[in-house]
């Protein structure tokens, strides 16, 4: 998904595959030293089919080869998956309380000014 965020356009799977290959690789070796495998192409192509089913890339069937794009921005991702963690009834509240114990005074400052911020009509 980061590649496909991280991109302005669409991108066919070979240019996914090739990007992948450039981003750091959240594996090391016995020695330390991170590693990248090279992924095969079959491989890349049935991720984005997986999800594109899940509705997180869109397809352009129109071009060959076909190219995909994140249907959602990182942070859309992002809130929608806090949002989810969160829940609701007591368990959003607790949850909440949990969050807004564990953070900085600097992160605190931010929430107050986001929420500050934030017009009326999209607050929950």
């Amino acid at each position: 998904m980061d590649v496909l965020w991280d991109s302005a356009d669409s991108l066919p799977a070979p240019e996914v595959r090739e990007r992948l290959a450039e981003h750091p690789s959240p594996e090391t070796s016995a020695t330390g030293v991170a590693t990248r495998k090279e992924l095969a192409i079959t491989t890349v192509m049935t991720v984005l089919s997986r999800l594109e089913k899940k509705s997180f890339v869109s397809r352009d069937r129109t071009i060959r080869p076909h190219e995909y794009r994140a249907r959602h921005t990182r942070a859309e991702h992002t809130a929608q998956v806090v949002d989810d963690v969160l829940g609701v009834g007591e368990r959003r509240e607790a949850a909440l309380a949990r969050f807004i114990g564990q953070v900085s005074p600097e992160e605190a400052r931010e929430l107050r000014r986001l929420l500050k911020d934030t017009p009326v009509s999209q607050q929950v």
